[in-house]
């Protein structure tokens, strides 16, 4: 069940970021109820990446705040864990899976204390979880994206947060890995955990999540899936773009992209 009264993980307020004067977020105002499990949806260029670094103050913004769980990010940063895109790191960096799972604990253990026996462990229980204990001496050069996804998750679940960023997980993965990350989500939602994640495939949607949130620029809409995931807040969304759905329309029964693909060829 859905933790809804008067428990928000993440709310922001009045949020406006701008690169080079021209805005890229305006005015977004969103609560992330905790227990959620979230799709943050979008056109190319909405700001649905700026969105998940704004929340981490790792760009700044012209105007507005974000809360997570009532008080300032910078106090309850240990409650959160990001899972970047892959696309943003440096996979031929001479380092071990392990390692890099374990740079997860660096928060925890201060910047003079090495990782000892306990972050082994849990490293070891974080790579078993996703399925790349077998790797973990590995070079991360040598990794699928498959795998390269997996040690991220690894890293962000020896962080034991309480709220998970994640940015475009199922972004060129394989099948199995997608369908690890999906067992993962539903995992992490059961233990109470709350998950924002920048998503794409339109189609998995209302299969992989619970709470969805429709971006470009401007929130045009947040709230439950099945009340929030339909056509008129896709076609606000997507503008002229909605002729890119009818290609979902023999791939999904949803009675929402059958109008969207009917109202588009009128």
């Amino acid at each position: 069940m859905l933790k809804t009264a008067n428990s928000s993980a993440i709310e922001i307020s009045n949020l406006t970021v701008a690169y080079h004067d021209k805005p890229v977020l305006w005015d977004i105002n969103l609560t992330v109820p905790s227990g959620s499990l979230m799709a943050i949806i979008g056109p190319n260029g909405a700001g649905k990446t700026t969105l998940i670094k704004a929340i981490l103050e790792l760009l700044p913004s012209v105007s507005g705040k974000t809360l997570i769980q009532c008080k300032p990010y910078r106090q309850q940063r240990h409650l959160v864990s990001y899972v970047p895109q892959r696309g943003s790191v440096d996979w031929d960096f001479p380092t071990t899976v392990e390692d890099v799972v374990m740079m997860g604990r660096y928060g925890s253990l201060g910047w003079f204390s090495r990782p000892g026996k306990k972050e082994k462990r849990l490293a070891g229980q974080a790579m078993e979880k996703v399925g790349i204990l077998q790797l973990k001496d590995r070079q991360i050069s040598q990794l699928s994206g498959g795998q390269q996804q997996r040690v991220f998750l690894a890293r962000a679940l020896i962080q034991d947060a309480q709220i998970y960023l994640m940015d475009e997980p199922f972004q060129g993965v394989d099948a199995t890995t997608e369908q690890a990350i999906v067992t993962l989500l539903q995992d992490l939602k059961k233990e109470g955990k709350t998950m924002v994640v920048v998503h794409h495939d339109l189609q998995t949607v209302a299969d992989y999540f619970d709470w969805v949130t429709l971006l470009n620029v401007r929130r045009i809409a947040s709230g439950p899936v099945e009340k929030i995931f339909n056509k008129n807040n896709l076609r606000q969304t997507y503008g002229d773009r909605i002729g890119l759905l009818s290609k979902l329309e023999s791939a999904t029964n949803l009675p929402v992209f059958n109008e969207i693909t009917s109202s588009s060829n009128q």
